[in-house]
C-alpha cells in the first residue's frame, strides 16, 4: 500500500475504514425490515435538506440563484434521490413480506425473444403525471421469466460471491445525485457499506450530503471523504475494499487499473493490472440522436429541435449521456426545416458557464477540428459536410456544448438501419442512444423498427424521450451495453440504479410521447401516446422549469394535492 500521503491526510482515511469495518458487521446483522427503517430515515433527511442541496449545487456550477436553468439541480439532485429511495423501499418491503420484487409486474418477451420486465410506471402518480412515458428492462438472451423472478433481489435475497465487505465509490463530479445513488446501489444490491470519495468539483456538497445521509453515517454504513487524485490512488491501492466503483472517464479508469506512463502500457499488454480489487464503472461516450424522417408539423419540428438542443445543453453539456451527434436523413424533405429549427433552439437556449474542469480546452479542440462550425453564443454546432472528417466528433466525448449533425442516405427503414449501423460501428461508447420517430412512421416500419432497436448496442435506449429520463427512473437500469472488459472498458462495466434489483441485465428502453399536451390529443389517431405533460420541465426552453422542478420535488418529498395542482398549472405555462 502506498505511504505517500501526509500523515494528517492518511490517518482520517484509515479511521474511516476502521469505522466501516465495524459498520459492515452492523449492516449485515440488520433484517430487511430494519433496513427499510434506515432507508426511511434517509428519505426524511434528504427531503429536509433538499433546498440546501440545490443551493449548494447551483453555486458549485457558477449559476445565480435566480438562473432559469436552476431547475436542473432539483431534478438531477434531490428529486432523483427521493425517487430512488421510494423504489428501493418498495422492493425491500416486498422482500420483508416474503414477496418477490417482480410480483404484479408484466414480464414478457421482446420480438427477439429476450425476457423483458415492464418496470415503469408502477405507481399511480407516475401513471398520471408521466402518462405516455414507459420503461422496460431487457435481460440477456437465454434468461427466462422464471429466471428473472428467481434472481430478483440480488444480495437482499442471495448474496453472491464478492458481495459484502466495504465498497469504494469514486464519485462523479457533474451530477449531484450520482454519488448518492451509487452508494445506495452498493449498499442494497451488494450488501457493501461504502467509503465515498467525492469529486473535488462537489466538495461544496459534502456538508449537505453529511446531513442528508446522516442515517447511514451514524451507524457506520457510510463515510464521506474529500481529496484529489492522490487520495484516490491511495484508496484504490488499499486492500480493505472488496469492490471499486467509478463514474468518470475511460482515461481515469485506465489510470486506476493499469497506472500511467510506459509501465501502464506494459501492464496492459501483459494483462497485469495494478488494481487487485474488482471494479465496475460508468464512463460515458458519444451518444447518438437518431431522427427518423417523417411528415411532421411545424410544431413538431420546433418541439423536437428543442428536445435535441436539451439533450446537448443540459448541465452545459457536462453529462456522460449528453447527445453529441444528430443522425438525420439527407433525403428527408423536411431536413432543412428541421435544421433551421435546431439552429434556432440551440442558439436561444439560456447561456450558462462552462464550469467543468478542462471542458473549455475540449471546446477549443472541437473548434480547431471543425473551423467552419457555427459559433452560437457559448456553444458549437458542427454540421458535417461531405468533405468533413467526422472522426473527431464521433470518437471524442467533448463533455461540453458541442453538437454535431451527420446526414446519412435513405428514408424509412433504410435510413434507420443505416443510422443504427453508424451508431454501433462509428461512435465511441455504448452507454445511451436516442431515437425520435413519429407514430405513423414507426407503425409503417412495423417489425423492422423493433429489429432496429434490438440491433442498437447500447445500455440505455430512449424513444421519443432523452436517455436522461432512464437515468432518473430508478426502476430501470443504468450502464453500458454488456461485454466490456478492463482491457477495453468502453462506456463501463456493470449497472447501477436498478431498484428492482434485477440480475442478468442487458439494457433498458424508455419511451415518451412524440407530442406534448395538448397537441398529444391529435396523435391518438396515429397510434401515438397520450400525455398530460406539456413541455417537460427538463427542456432547456421551458420558461417555468425552475418552479415546476422544485414543485415536483416537494410533491415527491411531502405529497399534497393542492401543491401538485399549482405545479401543474405552472407547467402549462412552459
Amino acid at each position: 500500500m502506498p505511504e505517500t500521503l501526509p500523515e494528517d491526510v492518511r490517518e482520517p482515511l484509515e479511521a474511516a475504514l476502521e469505522d466501516l469495518r465495524r459498520g459492515s458487521a452492523g449492516w449485515g446483522a440488520l433484517t430487511i425490515g430494519q433496513r427499510v427503517t434506515v432507508l426511511r430515515g434517509v428519505r426524511r433527511a434528504v427531503a429536509v435538506n433538499a433546498r440546501a442541496w440545490v443551493r449548494a449545487a447551483v453555486r458549485s456550477k457558477q449559476l445565480s440563484e435566480d438562473h432559469p436553468l436552476r431547475g436542473e439541480e432539483w431534478l438531477s439532485g434531490p428529486y432523483a434521490t427521493l425517487g430512488a429511495l421510494d423504489a428501493y423501499i418498495e422492493t425491500l418491503e416486498r422482500l420483508a413480506q416474503g414477496r418477490n420484487p417482480l410480483d404484479g409486474l408484466r414480464i414478457d418477451r421482446t420480438t427477439s425473444g429476450q425476457t423483458r420486465v415492464h418496470s415503469f410506471p408502477l405507481l399511480g402518480v407516475d401513471k398520471v403525471l408521466l402518462s405516455g412515458f414507459t420503461g422496460e428492462v431487457w435481460l440477456t438472451p437465454g434468461v427466462t421469466p422464471g429466471d428473472a423472478r428467481a434472481r430478483a433481489g440480488l444480495a437482499q435475497r442471495r448474496p453472491a460471491e464478492g458481495d459484502g465487505g466495504i465498497g469504494l465509490v469514486l464519485g462523479a463530479g457533474n451530477i449531484t445525485s450520482i454519488p448518492v445513488l451509487d452508494v445506495l446501489y452498493e449498499l442494497l444490491a451488494h450488501d457493501r457499506v461504502t467509503l465515498l470519495k467525492v469529486n473535488p468539483t462537489q466538495d461544496a456538497l459534502v456538508p449537505v450530503f453529511e446531513k442528508a445521509l446522516a442515517p447511514l453515517i451514524a451507524p457506520g454504513f457510510l463515510r464521506i471523504v474529500r481529496g484529489g487524485p492522490e487520495v484516490g490512488a491511495y484508496l484504490t491501492a488499499n486492500r480493505a475494499f472488496s469492490q471499486v466503483h467509478i463514474t468518470g472517464s475511460a482515461a481515469t479508469f485506465d489510470a486506476i487499473v493499469w497506472g500511467t506512463g510506459a509501465q501502464a502500457s506494459r501492464r496492459k499488454r501483459e494483462d497485469r493490472p495494478r488494481l487487485k480489487t474488482p471494479i465496475t464503472a460508468e464512463l460515458g461516450g458519444v451518444s447518438p440522436i437518431i431522427v427518423v424522417p417523417g411528415e411532421w408539423s411545424a410544431e413538431d419540428l420546433r418541439f423536437q429541435a428543442e428536445h435535441v438542443a436539451t439533450m446537448r445543453l443540459q448541465n452545459a453539456g457536462h453529462n456522460c449521456i449528453a447527445g453529441q451527434i444528430v443522425l438525420l436523413s439527407d433525403d428527408w424533405a423536411q431536413k432543412d426545416q428541421f435544421l433551421a429549427e435546431l439552429r434556432r433552439a440551440y442558439a436561444l437556449a439560456p447561456e450558462r458557464p462552462i464550469w467543468y474542469p478542462h471542458s473549455a480546452e475540449r471546446m477549443a479542440a472541437a473548434a480547431e477540428a471543425y473551423p467552419d462550425a457555427l459559433v452560437l453564443a457559448d456553444r458549437l454546432l458542427v454540421e458535417l459536410g461531405e468533405d468533413d472528417d467526422p472522426t473527431a466528433i464521433a470518437t471524442t466525448e467533448y463533455f461540453a456544448p458541442v453538437l454535431g449533425v451527420q446526414a446519412l442516405r435513405g428514408t424509412g427503414q433504410e435510413f434507420l438501419d443505416t443510422a443504427v449501423a453508424y451508431a454501433n460501428d462509428r461512435l465511441q461508447g455504448t452507454l445511451g442512444a436516442n431515437v425520435i420517430v413519429d407514430p405513423a412512421t414507426e407503425a409503417m416500419m412495423g417489425a423492422g423498427f423493433s429489429r432496429a432497436i434490438t440491433a442498437l448496442r447500447y445500455g440505455s435506449i430512449a424513444i421519443n424521450t432523452w436517455t436522461a429520463f432512464g437515468f432518473i427512473t430508478p426502476t430501470v437500469t443504468w450502464g453500458a451495453f454488456p461485454g466490456n472488459t478492463i482491457q477495453d472498458v468502453g462506456s463501463g462495466i456493470g449497472v447501477v440504479h436498478n431498484a428492482l434489483l434485477l440480475a442478468d441485465v442487458e439494457r433498458s428502453v424508455v419511451r415518451g410521447p412524440f407530442r406534448p399536451f395538448p397537441r398529444a390529443v391529435s396523435i391518438l389517431r396515429d397510434g401515438g401516446r397520450f400525455t398530460i405533460l406539456p413541455k417537460p420541465p427538463w427542456f432547456a426552453s421551458s420558461r417555468t422549469a425552475a418552479e415546476v422542478s422544485e414543485g415536483l420535488t416537494r410533491f415527491r418529498a411531502r405529497g399534497g394535492v393542492l401543491a401538485l395542482l399549482r405545479t401543474l398549472v405552472q407547467a402549462m405555462r412552459a
